[in-house]
């Protein structure tokens, strides 16, 4: 069989619908709006997952290629909105994912996105790749803690530098780093690229330049009216990775891809995002400033 096009992985997710555990659900996780994203921009996603076999997958694309290895329980997530930000519970938790789940023709795609949701992917996968490969992480579920009622909490990613020194780009948000910049170093140490979502504010690109010198670039936002935020950061990776593969350019990847979130966070769940078509008019119509060395 041929080498994939687009690799996804990590846990798909039970996004519950409320507070209650026992309440209906929506498919998510990163893996989720990523493929959904990558078909609509007209790519083929294979996705590496695990989840319990009574677990309903019919919401993930049609044109994608899903490998759903096998656990007990699919993880879990309420997501509840307040006015201070968002309070995530975790109530389940699937098995994990090591390189040994990544089989041989799974390790040459144009480009793969870790995204885990509870620490899932083990610190071995992210080396498994050719060279050729556009390796980006969203790492938030590797900076995550949670309590005994479920309450999720960030934390400090301690134990990245293995990972790190093998990715060529990280996404993450303000969020994921508590709005503490200083915790972006280790990232930079190792990571030719580091890109801080902000929501609303658009995003920011973080490369350490010649000597050292750390460069910021400030993409704005497309103006959006939204309904649902999740997911609107795995949207963004997605978009970002996959233009950024196409193109070789950070900033015109930014750009897309904060139009691509933008167009997702309109809609609930994974229904508002948007094909390439509508990406790229809105481009072309409104065309962005940057801000660039932000200090």
């Amino acid at each position: 069989m041929s080498h994939p096009d687009i690799l996804l992985i990590g846990h798909i997710t039970r996004d519950l619908l409320s507070a209650d555990p026992h309440s209906d659900y929506r498919l998510g996780g990163t893996v989720s709006f990523g493929a959904v994203t990558a078909v609509r921009l007209g790519r083929a996603p294979t996705v590496v997952t695990r989840a319990a076999a009574s677990t309903d997958l019919s919401a993930l694309p049609a044109e994608a290629e899903v490998m759903a290895l096998p656990s007990p329980a699919t993880t879990t997530f309420a997501n509840v909105y307040t006015a201070q930000g968002r309070v995530q519970y975790c109530h389940a938790r699937a098995l994990p994912i090591r390189s040994s789940d990544i089989e041989g023709r799974l390790r040459r795609p144009r480009a793969v996105l870790l995204g885990p949701i509870v620490d899932e992917i083990g610190p071995d996968v992210a080396g498994v790749f050719a060279e050729e490969t556009l390796v980006v992480a969203a790492p938030q579920g590797w900076m995550r803690r949670w309590d005994d009622a479920g309450r999720v909490y960030s934390k400090r990613w301690d134990d990245a530098g293995g990972i790190l020194s093998r990715l060529d780009v990280v996404v993450l948000s303000e969020e994921d780093i508590e709005h503490d910049p200083s915790r972006l170093d280790p990232f930079l140490e190792r990571v030719p690229l580091v890109v801080v979502t902000a929501s609303r504010e658009g995003s920011t690109l973080v490369q350490r330049g010649a000597g050292g010198a750390i460069v910021k670039t400030r993409i704005a936002p497309r103006p959006a009216e939204e309904v649902d935020p999740t997911g609107a950061g795995d949207v963004f990776a997605t978009a970002f990775m996959i233009r950024l593969e196409e193109s070789g350019d950070p900033v015109a990847s930014a750009r897309f891809a904060n139009v691509a979130a933008s167009f997702g966070v309109e809609h609930p769940g994974m229904g508002g995002i948007p094909g390439r078509e509508t990406i790229l008019a809105y481009m072309q119509e409104h065309p962005f400033g940057v801000a660039p060395g932000v200090p």
